[in-house]
């Protein structure tokens, strides 16, 4: 009988390594957030499917290299299936999405994510529904929409499919790593490497099946593969997982509305286009969306508490 070691913590976290954690975990959404630009600039055009099985496979390879461990008992299967939902559907779906919707639309149906953590928390993992997080999930998606979203955005059925398909593929995955936890004796970066394999070798079938390999790569091509898989890859989900295993799991999910943020953000820089007044209010919203999601309404009331209490004259 294989036993498992619970995503979350047994005792409260201390509120600096909270911040430090949490910190951490959210470099992942924003190194992900690179991922647009990297691939229109950088990468061959028409191989998306080659692009996302180059940040997969081979940095789940060299993961485990480095973790040295193998799935034992039941893990094989839920690291197939974990690697699948969140590597091997979830990346093709997103480019189905971004090749058939302008990218604000895109973009927008992917930070509908945190609303169905939300609620796969309460089916799933057996929580209560934190109406507070999913309130700034919403809050969230909007100041995404006002981002993103431009006058010429357009409505493809089948790439709307895919968007939310690909949200809820995801979605599914980070609440079943937080039900299963970590089997004894791996961390983060062996849980990741796991993960990209088994995703990769989904990729690299449907690579071959669909696509094909680029004829040619140049340099720049190289740089933009070993960014994907190094960085976007391998280090961003060993930091996602590792949070994941120490934060809420709603909360963790909210951190993923930095990736709509940075890659609209870098389309601008350089783009070297400016924001309006309603992007800027759309920025606004969706960090006050990540940043109060972090918190909970008894923390918060426990704080003004302690507060009053250390105001209050002594008698």
């Amino acid at each position: 009988m294989t036993t498992t070691t619970t995503l979350t913590p047994s005792t409260p976290t201390p509120a600096s390594s909270r911040v430090g954690t949490t910190v951490l975990t959210a470099l992942a959404p924003a190194v992900w957030g690179t991922t647009y630009l990297v691939t229109t600039e950088f990468l061959p055009t028409g191989h998306p499917l080659f692009a996302a099985l180059m940040r997969a496979l081979p940095a789940g390879l060299i993961g485990l290299l480095i973790a040295r461990r193998l799935p034992t008992g039941s893990w094989w299967w839920k690291a197939v299936v974990l690697g699948t939902l969140n590597i091997g559907i979830f990346f093709p779906l997103l480019f189905v999405a971004a090749a058939r919707l302008p990218g604000g639309v895109a973009a927008t149906l992917g930070a509908a994510q945190p609303i169905l953590v939300t609620v796969l928390a309460v089916i799933v993992l057996g929580e209560r529904l934190s109406v507070w997080r999913l309130g700034w999930g919403f809050v969230g998606v909007a100041g995404v929409g006002l981002v993103v979203l431009g006058p010429g955005a357009g409505f493809d059925l089948v790439g709307i499919a895919a968007g939310i398909l690909g949200a809820a593929s995801m979605g599914t995955g980070v609440i079943l790593a937080k039900k299963w936890g970590l089997p004894p004796g791996i961390g983060p970066v062996g849980f990741a490497s796991w993960q990209l394999s088994a995703g990769g070798l989904v990729l690299l079938l449907l690579t071959l099946l669909i696509e094909g390999v680029p004829a040619q790569v140049d340099a720049p091509g190289i740089a933009g593969y070993l960014w994907l898989g190094g960085v976007g890859g391998l280090l961003a989900y060993t930091l996602w997982f590792r949070g994941l295993g120490r934060l809420p799991v709603t909360a963790t999910a909210l951190l993923g509305l930095l990736s709509p943020l940075v890659a609209a953000g870098l389309g601008i820089v350089f783009a070297g286009e400016s924001l309006n007044l309603a992007q800027i209010a759309g920025f606004v919203l969706a960090l006050a969306a990540l940043a109060c999601g972090q918190l909970s309404p008894t923390a918060l009331n426990r704080a003004r508490t302690s507060n009053r209490t250390e105001k209050e004259p002594a008698v």
